[in-house]
């Protein structure tokens, strides 16, 4: 670009306006003035003949006039202007200048190259673990590191789980015991224990069970006795077994003290224990002739009756019962019959009320109280209407029924009553009087009470009307 520049000024003086800079002094520009309109003739090939101290000078303001023709058309290129062949300036289309703010953050190749991925697929960079899917080899021992230890070259390094202390047993365990009445997943106590490294407590896992079952209901007995079954084998022994169950024999004069009948419930569980064969067989005839506790005698004679019972048809399989829930429907309403009877015959509300605790089945009472109202509806007396009331006042005030289990009960029979009027034809003008005494006495309130039907009354009104039928409510 200078040496064009420079061939352009030899042949074509340039006037000082075109080249010079808006902040030149008056005295540059006459002298460019007087250096643009002489002829060029003390340079030769590009160089300088100092011929006198005036051509120096004109030499100087020669080669300051170059300097600032070439900074014009430097400046002037990125703008597209140009120099046609007669020596004027051409100016282009005004391109707006680029901010290098806008590629400050671009990791665009400038070459436009790539396909925008990461350097090295990835496993370049401070804190990277390496490209996904590297499998890296095994280190090689350098056996001249001075940190090199022979003994150490084949270990093999496992967790160890430390054993249980009596402290730490009594805390961990008796939870997931806990828990397991609620769930009644054996798979998931064994898997919790096995996790566990029991050590020498682990004979004491079967005394706890049965410690925390004696204080519990009928159902979570029999769920204890299906724990047992199910730990012998894969997490206990039966050595194990036999050793929890002779501790227990030895406490039992303490565990009478909280748990009256824990004989007689113990002599179950050893009988339970025996058929399930988790015990031997010669376990109770082992404690013959040197038994000297009254109660552990009666513990064993208890076990040894119940066995004696399985042997002519009784099953001990089930001596618990089934809890709640787990219960089939049929069996829940036939046991229900069979109380409202009982309770009928006996007039024992206090034994009604403990034995429909017993079911374990809150969220089915409602069933009890539609059974009570069908035995009002099919009854003949007033005996048992009263006592039914009666009954269902007691349940209603200690809150064993609750309003909505109530509620339902009540509902259930408003909605079978059409049915139920075949069989009983008073069945509405009973269940009304029925109703009513039940909100008068708090049973229920004014919406249930609103919802009970009633028979529709249908008569003639005369002779004169044709005949024809008035429906009253």
């Amino acid at each position: 670009m200078a040496a064009d520049c420079e061939a352009w000024l030899n042949s074509n003086p340039v006037e000082v306006d075109n080249v010079s800079d808006s902040f030149e002094s008056e005295d540059e520009k006459n002298t460019g003035t007087l250096v643009a309109n002489k002829n060029i003739s003390n340079e030769v090939n590009g160089n300088w003949l100092l011929s006198s101290s005036s051509s120096i000078h004109e030499a100087r303001l020669k080669a300051k006039a170059k300097r600032r023709l070439r900074k014009n058309s430097s400046r002037d290129s990125g703008r597209g202007d140009s120099l046609s062949d007669n020596g004027d300036l051409v100016r282009g289309t005004a391109v707006a200048p680029t901010s290098p703010k806008s590629k400050l953050l671009d990791r665009k190749s400038r070459l436009g190259k790539g396909r925008g991925l990461p350097k090295k697929g990835g496993a370049g960079g401070k804190g990277v673990w390496g490209r996904s899917g590297e499998v890296y080899e095994p280190e090689q021992v350098d056996e001249k590191d001075p940190n090199y230890d022979e003994a150490q070259e084949n270990c093999v390094y496992e967790t160890v789980v430390p054993p249980l202390d009596e402290r730490d047993f009594e805390k961990t365990v008796t939870p997931i015991v806990q828990e397991y009445f609620e769930h009644g997943d054996t798979n998931e106590v064994a898997e919790l224990l096995a996790d566990l490294n029991l050590g020498p407590m682990r004979s004491e896992v079967p005394s706890l069970a049965v410690s925390l079952a004696l204080e519990a209901k009928a159902s979570q007995r029999e769920l204890t006795s299906k724990l047992l079954a199910d730990l012998c084998g894969p997490v206990l022994f039966r050595s194990d077994m036999e050793k929890s169950f002779d501790k227990l024999l030895q406490e039992l004069p303490d565990l009478v003290l909280d748990t009256p009948g824990a004989p007689q419930l113990m002599g179950q569980f050893i009988a339970r224990a025996v058929r399930d064969q988790i015990l031997s067989k010669s376990y109770i005839e082992s404690y013959k002739g040197r038994v000297g506790c009254e109660y552990t005698r009666a513990a064993l004679d208890r076990a040894a009756v119940l066995l004696k019972m399985s042997k002519g048809g009784v099953r001990i399989d089930n001596q618990w019962g089934i809890g709640g829930g787990q219960r089939p429907v049929t069996q829940l309403v036939k046991e229900m019959n069979l109380l409202l009877k009982e309770y009928i015959l006996s007039g024992d509300s206090k034994e009604a009320e403990r034995c429909l605790k017993d079911l374990e089945v809150p969220h089915f009472h409602h069933e009890f109280v539609y059974e009570a109202l069908v035995m009002v509806l099919e009854s003949k007396g007033e005996k048992t209407f009263k006592m039914l009331l009666q009954l269902l006042k007691l349940l209603s005030v200690s809150s064993i029924i609750t309003v909505d289990q109530m509620r339902r009960g009540y509902e259930r029979v408003y909605m079978d009553i059409a049915e139920i009027n075949i069989d009983v034809p008073r069945a509405y003008f009973i269940l009304e009087q029925f109703v009513e005494k039940s909100f008068n006495m708090g049973i229920i309130d004014v919406k249930l009470r609103d919802l009970c039907p009633c028979r529709g009354r249908k008569r003639f009104v005369s002779e004169g009307d044709g005949g024809v039928i008035k429906t009253e409510s």
